[in-house]
């Protein structure tokens, strides 16, 4: 990725038996569809090889390719491979497996009319796809289909399929090379908070724990006229309503705020999981939940409850929608609609996921055991409807894997009389799902994120990164 931007390796695929010019009218039509969409591409120059529009079919022409890929391999995210005609797999294969970047593939072919189907018009793209994922089969390398199996190069499909790619390969690369922030312990109590930081690791998820009283020290450490600490209370004002009576609180909160915010920072992590039931509370005076619930906003997925394997599947989302994720319990029946449930959390959406005015206040459970001056931070809100993607992965110790359940619903707009943060959800064959977390050992919480992206997951997990997975419907 250069300048922020999603960078393509792209491969032309030829035959010499077919009319080269087909070749240039794709790779045209190609580089302005990414340039379109806002890509970065790196693709051979059109006098690299003998067709004269970069298209490959020789061996010798596939290790021209996978020499500039390697030059770029700090900045290609995943390889497009278009086929205007049958191409030539030797040329393909060489170039994508001697080059050897470890990153998602999309492979794209185009339609024959059946009106230019001589000898200088005909494609058979769509015999030539067949041989190309054959090959890639063969090598072992995981790759990518599109929509249909051949279609025109200026198709609205090519677009929306290499926006989807584009998703994947977020996803795919983030997880490979993420840094989770665990600040605090599990709570006492919350074996199912438990997660393995080995099975992560393999995956290339590395953990980043942070003892809790080191942040309330560097919290308390703060001065109160430090020009962060300033300009946070000014943030939080802004971002949610604060009662009067809880103005005493607000400098308090704001210190663990720009704490943590530092912390993140020094670590360089992606999602951070924070202990916040009930160490902080006791020990500090606040709740996190504001704290969290900005960070979300910022597209920096916060977690409760030290839940390791939730902030994972909230960067996850985040990074398939590029919007902000939630943590949520799937916590209470509504009524007798077995298809309905209320997914809550104590205080912890971010603005931009509840989609309405939010207000502090304090904790509902713990405020009744701490007192509530103790428990301020909890952010207040309920979720406008629309439609919604679920995730959740989990570490399976004794099986030694990584697992994952993903689906969709839809956020109701149905009442309900309870503080925090709440989401009237409806997921079709709710029961059957709420079996399957029980029956295989799934925690209470999920991750979701308000798009539907169940497709860019699949993929992603199934394709790419090889983890158990439950696509509920």
């Amino acid at each position: 990725m250069k300048n922020g931007k999603i960078c393509f390796g792209v491969i032309i695929g030829t035959r010499a038996y077919f009319n080269s010019e087909l070749a240039r009218d794709v790779r045209k039509q190609l580089l302005k569809t990414l340039e379109d969409e806002g890509y970065e591409y790196i693709i051979l120059p059109e006098d690299a090889t003998p067709t004269g529009s970069s298209s490959i079919e020789t061996r010798e022409d596939g290790l021209k390719v996978s020499a500039q890929f390697r030059e770029h391999r700090d900045e290609i995210d995943g390889i497009i491979v278009s086929l205007p005609n049958f191409g030539f797999e030797i040329g393909i294969i060489n170039a994508i497996s001697d080059a050897n970047l470890n990153v998602p593939i999309l492979v794209q072919a185009c339609d024959d009319e059946n009106d230019k189907v001589d000898l200088d018009s005909r494609r058979d793209a769509f015999c030539g796809k067949i041989s190309v994922c054959n090959n890639l089969y063969q090598y072992g390398i995981p790759f990518t289909d599109t929509t249909l199996h051949t279609y025109s190069i200026y198709s609205d499909l090519l677009t929306k399929d290499i926006n989807k790619f584009a998703a994947v390969c977020r996803v795919v690369n983030g997880l490979r090379h993420c840094r989770i922030g665990q600040i605090g312990t599990r709570p006492l109590g919350f074996n199912t908070c438990r997660a393995s930081e080995k099975l992560l690791q393999r995956a290339g998820i590395t953990v980043v724990p942070a003892d809790l009283s080191e942040l309330i020290f560097a919290a308390q450490n703060i001065a109160d006229d430090d020009p962060k600490l300033v300009e946070k209370k000014k943030c939080i004002c802004n971002y949610a309503s604060v009662p009067e009576n809880y103005m005493e609180k607000l400098n308090l909160q704001a210190k663990f705020g720009v704490a943590v915010e530092n912390w993140i920072e020094a670590n360089e992590v992606d999602a951070v999981a924070i202990q916040c039931w009930d160490s902080l509370e006791q020990n500090y005076g606040c709740a996190a939940c504001v704290t969290m619930s900005m960070l979300g906003d910022k597209l920096i997925p916060a977690a409760c409850e030290t839940d390791i394997a939730g902030a994972v599947s909230m960067y996850a989302l985040m990074l398939a929608s590029g919007k902000s994720p939630a943590l949520l319990d799937w916590n209470n029946n509504f009524a007798e609609d077995r298809n309905k449930c209320v997914c809550t959390h104590c205080g912890n959406f971010p603005k931009s996921f509840v989609q309405n005015d939010l207000k502090l206040g304090p904790l509902g459970v713990l405020g009744r055991t701490l007192g509530k001056i103790n428990t301020f931070g909890a952010v207040y809100g309920k979720a406008t409807a629309g439609e919604f993607t679920f995730f959740r992965i989990s570490t399976d110790d004794p099986k030694g894997i990584i697992k994952s359940y993903l689906g969709k619903g839809n956020i109701t707009n149905d009442p309900y009389g309870m503080d925090g943060c709440i989401a009237v959800t409806q997921v079709d064959n709710l029961q059957k799902l709420m079996k399957y977390i029980c029956k295989n050992g799934f925690e209470h919480h999920v991750a979701m994120c308000r798009t539907d992206v169940v497709d860019v997951l699949d993929e992603a997990i199934n394709t790419y990164l090889g983890w158990d997975i439950y696509v509920h419907e």
